[in-house]
């Protein structure tokens, strides 16, 4: 089973930043193709905000270019740093994973079940 787990979400003021994490982890050896952010503000569709490949090749929603980054390490952890953040940046934040178990011929997309951000003063 394969499981991405989210974490650093929370209650900032306008102006502030986080930092979210998010965590791969399987019964099997495997290895990641990529990652990628979403978030989900109240009343909206789910949204894109950025992604990495496992070479490091970045993209970005053009509102968020200037203000998040994101970035991988060896440990399989993805993370996006935000700045600046905004009363609009509030949503429930989602990593997703393309991956590929070693028993299977081709990669993945998992989910994790996403983390609350909080902007307002």
């Amino acid at each position: 089973q394969v499981h991405l787990v989210e974490s650093g979400g929370g209650l900032v003021q306008p102006g502030g930043s986080l930092r979210l994490s998010c965590t791969a982890s399987a019964g099997s050896l495997f290895s990641m193709n990529s990652w990628a952010w979403y978030r989900q503000a109240p009343g909206k569709e789910r949204e894109w905000v950025a992604r990495i490949t496992a070479g490091g090749i970045t993209d970005y929603a053009a509102q968020m270019k200037d203000r998040f980054t994101v970035s991988s390490d060896d440990s399989n952890t993805a993370y996006l740093q935000m700045d600046d953040l905004k009363p609009e940046d509030t949503a429930v934040y989602y990593c997703s994973g393309n991956l590929r178990v070693v028993t299977e011929a081709y990669g993945k997309d998992y989910w994790g079940k996403g983390t609350l951000v909080t902007v307002s003063s």
